[in-house]
């Protein structure tokens, strides 16, 4: 199986979303709106980081990223996510590869670090922990974690852009 990952383009939309939709469908913790959120990020210009990763040239996985606020006024920080494969091609690195390509493409960029929510089961792997002075509202510290490209982790409570509340 050979991967290749890049930016996304115009004529990709239609399959992120339909790859999107198709990921989260039986996630437990899942709104079911993060195809709505990564359009919504698309329009609002949010969107800093969209690659797809394609397997002879059919799209399989997608991951965006787009800045958060930090209440500290700390800036050059980024969110991860939503993050997506294909549910019959989940478990076979494809994310994985996804993450890393994210995260370097965000260091290529400047970005001071990047955030996310997820299982630190799996994303503990790629450097992610929990900080305790690093918080998302209403959400259990364990799974609300970040990586530093700068050793530095801000303090206080992080914002994503309203796009995170899109319903459709």
């Amino acid at each position: 199986m050979h991967i290749e990952i890049r930016n996304e383009q115009q004529q990709d939309l239609q399959s992120i979303e339909a790859l999107t939709q198709a990921a989260f469908l039986n996630a437990e913790h899942s709104s079911h709106t993060e195809q709505f959120i990564v359009n919504q990020l698309r329009k609002d210009g949010q969107l800093t980081v969209s690659l797809v990763a394609l397997e002879q040239d059919a799209i399989v996985g997608h991951v965006a990223v787009s800045p958060v606020r930090i209440s500290s006024g700390e800036t050059g920080w980024y969110g991860l996510g939503p993050i997506s494969v294909w549910p019959e091609k989940q478990g076979q690195g494809i994310g994985s590869q996804l993450m890393h390509a994210a995260l370097e493409q965000l260091k290529q960029l400047g970005a001071k670090g990047c955030v996310l929510l997820g299982d630190p089961a799996y994303y503990q792997r790629f450097g992610f922990q929990s900080y305790s002075d690093l918080i998302l509202p209403d959400v259990p510290q364990l799974y609300f974690q970040a990586i530093s490209f700068v050793n530095d982790i801000p303090k206080g409570t992080v914002s994503y852009h309203a796009a995170f509340n899109a319903t459709a």
